[in-house]
């Protein structure tokens, strides 16, 4: 039986860190379609490519509720996933991936797509991606690299 691929939404964070270490096409290996919003296509700020989707969230109201705690992109992000059941987001943001985990949506992070590449062939190893991504503002504690390096079952 062919299992149908899970709908992926990513927030601007994965798109941000991935496009300034050069490798955006990597969601594609990994998921070939995408759904963003057009909350997060603006806030990424440069022309998105073909395979990801711009989709509105139709519930404004629960988006409305979600910018109360967190910022807009996330709250658009986490909007559409509670209306696409099984979606999965791809979050960075702490306090937006607790939201996501008090309402029941999976999610995985920028790491967590850089793992999953390693895992199903698409790249040799994470650490060059861990050393490129850490040349950017993008945060990664060391804990974080020894996780991620782990479950890449790499040394």
């Amino acid at each position: 039986m062919l299992k149908m691929p899970k709908i992926i939404i990513s927030d601007t964070s994965c798109f941000i860190v991935l496009s300034k270490i050069g490798e955006l096409d990597l969601l594609q290996k990994v998921y070939g379609q995408i759904i963003t919003t057009p909350e997060i296509a603006e806030e990424f700020g440069e022309t998105l490519p073909e395979w990801i989707s711009i989709k509105n969230v139709s519930d404004k109201y629960s988006q409305k509720i979600l910018e109360l705690q967190i910022d807009k992109g996330e709250s658009s992000a986490i909007a559409l996933a509670l209306e696409i059941p099984k979606s999965i987001l791809i979050l960075d943001d702490y306090k937006a991936r607790k939201v996501a985990h008090q309402l029941g949506i999976l999610y995985t992070g920028t790491i967590g797509v850089i793992i999953k590449a390693k895992l199903n062939g698409i790249i040799p190893s994470i650490k060059p991606y861990i050393e490129k991504i850490k040349q950017t503002n993008f945060r990664i504690s060391d804990a974080i690299e020894l996780q991620a390096l782990k479950e890449a079952k790499e040394k």
